[in-house]
């Protein structure tokens, strides 16, 4: 195994040194992408090019090596024992050139170029957009991209520059600032009538996809109601409220969603059970980049203005 492992990574990396032309950390990111989301759609969609691109590089990276690094079983990509040893090494290589970019980008100076923003659905709908728009204005030459996303991007691997996440524990890896507390309650459409605290387990409710969604959401919700009176889910808190709002049931939503919403109204005071923090994320190799600091300064002090309405009139 050994030996075959050494023979095949050679005749690839011998391969790359015969072909200038050729882009290996293309090729590698490629691999890792197929990997990682089991399809060549899912792939597609990482790296940001078409089905056909990833089906025409895979095929390619087959062809150099004269060999087969992935299975398809049932439409999902299967590495077999040769893409296993060879995405060991792309594994390095990413983080050796990702940690190289981020050194490189932590040193730019310069006001221009471009960042990437992850946020979720609810915060880049209702909190995003005016502090973007001053931002622009300051700053003309930098151009932001926006990955909105539930999900907790790597920053590690630059799937984004700076994060903005609802969160009680921020990755050790990361560094940032606490902006506030983000209350939640529970609300309902504002024309059904209202209800106590004893009546709750017997309302029909909205809630995350199974598994998906804040974990202090998750408990509290089991303490209090049976599974069976969830009558709707969604991966989405702008859809929940969309439900909760046409009078699917209950749901619980961040106050600063749902308060100015005409067409909602709060069940109950906010539980503290249910806060969680509000935070500005990046990596430590990016902190000092000049870009990243503009934005972050930026985010904070628009987002740090909002507090009160961040945690629901709590004053927590």
């Amino acid at each position: 195994m050994i030996c075959f492992r050494a023979s095949r990574l050679q005749k690839y990396a011998k391969f790359y040194c015969m072909n200038a032309n050729t882009d290996l950390t293309a090729d590698l990111r490629t691999l890792l992408a197929i990997a990682r989301e089991g399809s060549l759609a899912g792939a597609a969609r990482r790296l940001r090019v078409n089905h056909s691109t990833v089906f025409r590089r895979l095929a390619a990276i087959e062809a150099r090596l004269d060999t087969l690094l992935f299975e398809r079983r049932d439409g999902s990509y299967v590495t077999t024992a040769a893409g296993e040893d060879l995405l060991r090494t792309a594994e390095r290589v990413e983080a050796e050139v990702e940690a190289l970019e981020r050194r490189l980008s932590g040193r730019d100076l310069r006001l221009t170029g471009s960042l990437r923003l992850t946020a979720p659905d609810d915060i880049a709908e209702v909190l995003l957009m005016p502090a973007l728009a001053a931002f622009r204005r300051s700053y003309p030459d930098i151009t932001v991209e926006l990955v909105i996303d539930n999900r907790m991007l790597s920053l590690t691997r630059r799937e984004a520059d700076i994060a903005l996440r609802p969160t009680r524990e921020p990755p050790e890896t990361l560094v940032g600032r606490r902006i506030a507390t983000l209350a939640s309650t529970v609300y309902r459409a504002s024309s059904a009538t209202r209800v106590g605290d004893k009546d709750l387990a017997t309302e029909p409710w909205i809630a995350w996809d199974e598994g998906a969604g804040p974990p202090p959401v998750a408990r509290w919700l089991e303490s209090r109601i049976d599974r069976n009176a969830v009558v709707y889910r969604s991966n989405s808190l702008l859809n929940q409220a969309s439900a909760a709002r046409a009078g699917l049931g209950l749901a619980i939503l961040p106050c600063f969603q749902a308060d100015p919403d005409s067409g909602l109204q709060r069940v109950m005071d906010p539980p503290a059970e249910l806060d969680t923090g509000l935070w500005l994320l990046t990596h430590p190799d990016l902190r000092r980049a000049a870009r990243v600091r503009a934005l972050l300064d930026l985010l904070y002090e628009t987002l740090k203005a909002m507090e009160e309405q961040l945690c629901g009139g709590t004053g927590r």
